[in-house]
């Protein structure tokens, strides 16, 4: 990957426990090289990758430890849904 691209690279990681919070929370979040670690432990633990570039804007606003604000439930709740299906075709396997 270039300098340039890991430069603009944003990632943020988060996590949705329904037995402890209301909404999936920040738990992780950088760009540059950070964003490429990110990235990197996503994949080392099997962890879904979902890419959308809005969306990583809007998170962009958000501090870890935060909850996802109630404007972008419907998206997140596509991605939910992403990892949902990822989830079940490596259970399937």
């Amino acid at each position: 990957m270039s300098e340039k691209k890991i430069r603009n690279k944003t990632a943020t990681a988060l996590q949705y426990d329904k037995s402890s919070s209301s909404a999936p929370k920040v738990v992780a979040q950088g760009k540059g090289h950070v964003a490429k670690k990110i990235e990197e432990l996503a994949i080392e633990n099997e962890i879904p990758i979902y890419q959308d570039e809005k969306l990583a804007q809007q998170l962009e606003n958000l501090s870890i430890g935060d909850e996802i604000p109630e404007a972008l439930y419907e998206v997140v709740a596509e991605v939910l849904v992403f990892i949902s299906k990822v989830d079940n075709r490596r259970s399937a396997r």
